[in-house]
């Protein structure tokens, strides 16, 4: 919702903040550029989306790659057929492979060799995918680019190592740790993004004023520490797990059904064991858990569950219908991995509303077995935080733009 008082034109000098009202009106349109876009390890394509036209954006995307067969289908299906099931070292290796020349480069090396859930995080070659990203960005003569990563990267060193890279190839560098609930998504998830500009100091536009707040009685602990405190005019409460599928009715059958129109294509159950559902019914209130379950039905616990004493108070919870959802992750169609049972109803949430935790547009096609597109859904940046990091992104070219102009 756009206040009536706010100006949606784009004032001498655009930020992100004027980016997202003119976003929002539908006036990207007339700003003058379309900038091409590339994305690597690019997934599903939760990054392009929020870059795109399902958010008002106009970047044009032109080019993507993935390993993953299923999700180079869904980027395809969704984006146009110029995404590749490729290795990035390799192609750039190939002297036949001609580098796409692109305004902005996007894309999430993978993370797991940074994140907590590693163990051997010491020596993980995918820590080092960061390095062909660079490569490509540096071929490609893109003017700006975007990593994320998880919020761990910031204090690596291999991110020492990206800033000197960076700087060589004459980009400035800015960083946050950005939690999507706090830029429209239903969910409380922390991701950290770099922007790399050629064409200007990042921190002119980046990182986007918040558009979210937290309710004042909401004890949401934060993870980390705050790098943004500014809001944009008229912000509004963080979207909850009611917001996002409070409408939707009660699943129907165990597949995807294609034939079906969405949002209903994807919200599809599961056939849990008698047991399951007993443990579901132990615990009927929101929020929730596996300490409640051993409370009330410690007969029905598993026994791995009762001597593991401490930690995991998110397995087999309940999601609050009144809070942003957990981070989504990529089985959440298993209770026991995490806070993902329905608020009321005695079954773990559907694709569907995970889709929607992740803030997916109900369009967005999702190709693939059940367990590919819980991975494509899981794995996801969340769009509405894609978004207005993408407004960023746009003011910088904005900026540039006037500039040259």
């Amino acid at each position: 919702m756009i206040p009536q008082d706010v100006d949606t034109q784009f004032p001498d000098i655009p930020d992100d903040v004027s980016v997202y009202y003119a976003r929002k009106a539908g006036l990207l349109e007339e700003c003058g550029i379309k900038p091409r876009l590339a994305d690597l390890f690019c997934g599903a394509g939760g990054l392009s989306c929020g870059f795109g036209s399902h958010f008002g954006h106009v970047f044009q995307s032109v080019w993507a790659t993935d390993m993953d067969e299923a999700c180079v289908k869904t980027y395809n299906a969704n984006f146009g057929q110029h995404c590749h099931k490729a290795d990035i070292v390799e192609l750039l290796e190939d002297p036949n492979f001609e580098v796409p020349q692109v305004d902005v480069v996007i894309g999430g090396p993978p993370c797991q060799g940074f994140s907590l859930l590693n163990k051997q995080r010491a020596g993980d070659p995918r820590k080092q995918l960061w390095r062909p990203y660079m490569e490509f960005v540096r071929r490609s003569g893109a003017s700006v680019f975007v990593m994320e990563n998880v919020p761990q990267l910031l204090d690596s060193s291999e991110y020492e190592e990206i800033k000197e890279t960076a700087a060589k190839m004459g980009f400035q560098l800015h960083q946050a740790k950005l939690c999507a609930a706090d830029y429209g998504a239903p969910q409380i998830r922390w991701r950290a993004f770099v922007i790399g500009s050629r064409i200007g100091d990042p921190q002119e536009a980046f990182p986007p004023k918040k558009t979210h707040k937290v309710p004042e009685d909401s004890n949401v602990r934060r993870l980390f520490r705050e790098d943004v405190d500014e809001y944009i005019q008229e912000a509004v409460r963080w979207r909850t797990v009611r917001d996002a599928i409070g409408d939707l009715p009660a699943p129907e059958g165990i597949e995807i059904r294609s034939a079906v129109a969405e949002p209903m294509n994807l919200h599809f159950g599961r056939t849990p064991t008698a047991v399951s559902v007993r443990r579901y019914k132990s615990i009927p209130d929101e929020g929730m858990n596996r300490f409640d379950l051993q409370r009330l039905a410690p007969e029905i616990t598993p026994a791995c569950w009762i001597r593991k004493t401490s930690g995991g108070t998110d397995l087999f919870g309940r999601l609050w219908w009144d809070r942003p959802s957990v981070t989504i992750r990529t089985e959440f169609f298993k209770p026991e991995k995490g806070r993902y049972l329905h608020p009321v109803q005695n079954r773990p949430i559907t694709h569907r509303e995970a889709a929607r935790l992740q803030s997916f547009p109900d369009k967005f096609i999702f190709t693939g077995s059940k367990v590919q597109v819980a991975k494509q859904i899981g794995n996801a940046v969340p769009c509405e935080l894609a978004a207005r990091v993408a407004d960023s992104v746009m003011a910088l070219l904005l900026r540039a733009k006037l500039i040259n102009d």
